[in-house]
């Protein structure tokens, strides 16, 4: 047995949204206690067709703070269009190079959504999206798969090769660190 705020939470919802479901009778099973306390058993499952939405945007940088709002309005524009209800969204500053995103991570883990939608391909991810859409068990709705941003695209680039700089750099440091060690050991 749960509370009727448990539920609420459960379901991403305001409590009085929930009561308003409670007094059409949208909850199956609720009842309420003589001291008003308004009960819904365990048993309940919310109904299979129900889709819950969540709205990922993403930029490289903190720089493109501005076109992150925009983003985020936009896919949102989207799904009210499509008369979904947008119960979360998820704007995060990160490259789309590596997997260093928990915002997105989140999201992926979160079994309360099955809907994500998203402006681009490359607001998701840049590499792997094929993975990330035969593991995600919900659905992953991609507006516009043509890449947009050039700017953007280039900030990725210009992070990969820095990247990989600074792996080689540090990899050429840690050798002359261990061979330096090895000769004062030696000594």
């Amino acid at each position: 047995m749960k509370k009727l705020s448990e539920y609420a939470k459960e379901h991403g919802i305001h409590y009085k949204t929930a009561h308003v479901h409670f007094k059409k009778g949208l909850i199956p099973g609720a009842y309420q206690l003589p001291t008003g306390t308004i009960v819904i058993p365990d048993s309940y499952q919310r109904p299979e067709g129900v889709k819950r939405t969540a709205v990922y945007a993403r930029v490289s940088s903190s720089q493109n703070k501005n076109n992150l709002e925009s983003q985020a309005s936009r896919v949102s524009q989207f799904c009210l269009a499509k008369g979904w209800i947008v119960n979360q969204i998820v704007k995060e500053c990160a490259s789309g190079l590596n997997d260093k995103r928990p915002k997105l991570i989140k999201l992926l883990l979160d079994k309360s959504i099955n809907r994500i939608v998203v402006e681009h391909t490359d607001k998701l991810t840049r590499f792997g999206l094929n993975y990330i859409i035969k593991l995600y068990p919900g659905e992953i709705i991609i507006i516009n798969e043509v890449i947009e941003d050039e700017q953007d695209l280039m900030q990725d680039f210009v992070s990969l090769v820095t990247s990989f700089c600074a792996r080689l750099y540090g990899k050429r440091k840690s050798k002359r660190k261990t061979e330096q060690l090895i000769n004062e050991l030696s000594k």
